[in-house]
């Protein structure tokens, strides 16, 4: 977790916790404050590199492969659990 933290710091990761915290700010200061919450999502997704502040969100990254391994001469047998 201390290694998330503290490596891989870009510019979208600085921008989403820049925004993160101008929206917790904001929204203290107006008392709305379930913008807390979604300042709050914002600025977590910026400090531990989750989510598009992360890059998961392009480039294939999430990519997991659908078809089923191929078993060639291994009969699967199934229990019945009762």
């Amino acid at each position: 977790m201390k290694k998330r933290i503290l490596t891989g710091w870009n510019l979208k990761r600085i921008l989403y916790v820049l925004i993160g915290l101008t929206i917790i700010i904001q929204s203290i200061l107006q008392h709305e404050w379930i913008g807390v919450l979604l300042g709050s999502y914002f600025a977590s997704m910026g400090v531990f590199s989750f989510g598009c502040a992360g890059g998961n969100c392009f480039n294939n990254n999430c990519y997991t492969d659908t078809k089923q391994p191929s078993i060639k001469g291994n009969k699967i047998e199934y229990e019945e659990i009762r």
